[in-house]
């Protein structure tokens, strides 16, 4: 029987807290965890694991949507821990995961800090540090456009560019769902974009928000938001 499991995980950044819902997919073979949480974050991710009667151990693939730092934070870390684990991500997004392109969110974080006003300038500093301390990946394999994973009753990959150029979305057939990463996220149960204001190519962004709305699946689970169910909306 095949499962899909929400994880809340608390997420801070100084005095902010918020939280991260990261999927876990399994079926009889395998297991899916659809992005892998901040820097520094296995230890919740592992309790988060064992509190819905997983191991760690269990997890047979992470795929990553894209490439920021509370998406891949903590995928180097489980890879060394858990070796045989296999991580998947799309062919546009996997040198910046892999570490041989620079992170795109880096560059831009680097280049706001030049313009930040003074008062603003040690936490722009300390973001900067946080992106640099991602610890780069391997891919083990890269995924294409509209391409059908064989797990957890299908997994079908769908292109969200904007955030990133490489973001993906996932539409899980067997549950009628889209993991959406952060082509879209929910604000007081509505959705949105999160954080527009940085997003790559924010016109793309918007079209692939939209595309995730007309999409027929009946729900959405928002990496920043939680569940989101169409019928309400």
């Amino acid at each position: 029987m095949n499962k899909l499991i929400i994880l809340k995980i608390e997420m801070s950044y100084g005095a902010v807290k918020d939280y991260i819902y990261p999927a876990v997919l399994c079926d009889g073979e395998t297991c899916v965890l659809a992005d892998c949480g901040y820097v520094g974050s296995l230890p919740e991710i592992e309790k988060a694991l064992r509190n819905n009667g997983l191991t760690p151990e269990a997890i047979t693939h992470i795929i990553l949507t894209h490439h920021d730092h509370d998406h891949v934070g903590a995928a180097a870390a489980f890879k060394r821990k858990y070796p045989n684990v296999l991580i998947l991500t799309s062919a546009e997004e996997a040198p910046y995961i892999s570490g041989t392109k620079k992170s795109l969110r880096l560059e831009q974080a680097e280049q706001l800090q030049q313009d930040l006003p003074e008062d603003r300038q040690a936490f722009g500093m300390a973001f900067c540090n946080l992106l640099r301390s991602v610890e780069p990946v391997e891919v083990d394999q890269v995924l294409r456009e509209d391409e059908l994973l064989p797990f957890c009753g299908g997994i079908q990959v769908l292109a969200a560019p904007g955030h990133t150029p490489g973001h993906i979305s996932l539409y899980l057939k067997e549950f009628d769902t889209i993991l959406s990463g952060d082509a879209m996220a929910l604000e007081q149960g509505q959705p949105v974009l999160p954080n527009p204001q940085f997003a790559l190519d924010i016109d793309k962004a918007k079209d692939s928000m939209q595309r995730l709305l007309s999409h027929p699946a009946q729900s959405v689970i928002c990496y920043h938001g939680g569940l989101f169910e169409k019928l309400n909306y």
